[in-house]
């Protein structure tokens, strides 16, 4: 665990030395979302499509079995305030130290700015994957634009490819 939310150990152990570390440059990280259940998934879509309908949430939301977070390496960070997990939290010193940082500890960006014809879902600044320490540092230095484009994988599918 790390705080409430849960990981796999390897990215948990990262995660709380990479929280300590923005601690101690005064930047408060605070993971939201790590490890979510098919159930918890299914809910979290669920939610979106009520809200936004499916076209929007398929962009904002994985749908249960596709999601990150059901395999315990992603992580939504926020910074304990209004734009935890809103599009303002690119501007905050978390995000900033993050994307400054996140890679030192085996963390990445899943979702960057402007990638969604590549990744499948809009910008989320908060949203870390943890791929370890070396293929993170491998991935910053390689000036690539997301993940899909570092492991060759081409853009990701629809959900109607």
């Amino acid at each position: 665990l790390v705080g409430s939310v849960q990981l796999r150990a390897d990215a948990a152990a990262a995660a709380r030395r990479m929280i300590e570390a923005a601690a101690r440059d005064g930047v408060s990280l605070s993971p939201i979302s790590g490890y979510r259940s098919h159930q918890t998934q299914e809910a979290t879509y669920r939610q979106w499509v009520s809200t936004y309908g499916q076209e929007r949430a398929d962009v904002a939301s994985a749908r249960p079995g596709y999601s990150e977070h059901q395999t315990g390496l992603a992580v939504d960070f926020g910074g304990s305030g209004a734009c935890d997990l809103q599009p303002c939290f690119r501007d905050t010193p978390a995000a900033h130290w993050l994307a400054e940082h996140g890679a030192e500890y085996g963390f990445i960006l899943r979702f960057p700015w402007q990638q969604q014809d590549t990744t499948g879902y809009w910008y989320e600044s908060w949203h870390l994957r943890w791929i370890g320490q070396e293929q993170a540092q491998r991935y910053r230095d390689s000036g690539v634009h997301s993940y899909e484009e570092f492991v060759g994988a081409g853009p990701a599918p629809s959900y109607r490819d």
